[in-house]
C-alpha cells in the first residue's frame, strides 16, 4: 500500500506522547500505535478528525501518498 503515515512527526512537533494522544482522542495506545507504525487497514474519519483537532493539524500533514 502506498498510503503514508506520518503521525510520528506531526507527534514530536506537537510535543505530545502516545499515551496522552491516546487518551485525549479516546483511542487505545495499541490502536494509536498501529496507526502511527503504519500498520492499520483503515481509519475513520472520526478518529482522523479528532487526531487533528488534537494535533491542530490538516489530515494531508498525517496522512501522504507515495507513489
Amino acid at each position: 500500500m502506498a498510503i503514508i503515515v506520518k503521525l510520528d512527526e506531526m507527534m514530536a512537533r506537537r510535543k505530545i506522547r502516545l499515551n496522552e494522544l491516546a487518551q485525549n482522542v479516546g483511542i487505545t495506545e495499541s490502536n494509536l500505535s498501529i496507526l502511527k507504525n503504519g500498520k492499520a487497514k483503515a481509519i475513520r474519519f472520526s478518529t482522523l478528525e479528532a487526531i487533528c483537532k488534537e494535533l491542530n493539524c490538516q489530515p494531508g500533514d498525517i496522512l501522504g501518498f507515495d507513489n
